[in-house]
């Protein structure tokens, strides 16, 4: 597979939290970091994705914020 976006992370599925349309699937990237995404039940099924399975996090953003205090 190739993808245009450059932000890809690789990393291990945590939990995934089934509603009625959409889930939540959240993948550890290690260091102690876990990334979330709300996809659709549609989506988590057609991957077949299960908590212990390797997937990435892809990000692809027009706007990304920085801050500092």
């Amino acid at each position: 597979m190739k993808i245009s976006a450059r932000n890809q992370i690789k990393g291990k599925i945590t939990e995934i939290k089934e509603g009625a349309v959409n889930g939540t699937v959240a993948i550890d990237i290690g260091g102690g970091n876990t990334v979330s995404a709300v996809i659709t039940m549609d989506s988590i099924n057609r991957l077949g994705l299960r908590v212990g399975s390797d997937a990435y996090a892809v990000i692809k953003a027009s706007s990304v914020m920085v801050a500092v205090d």
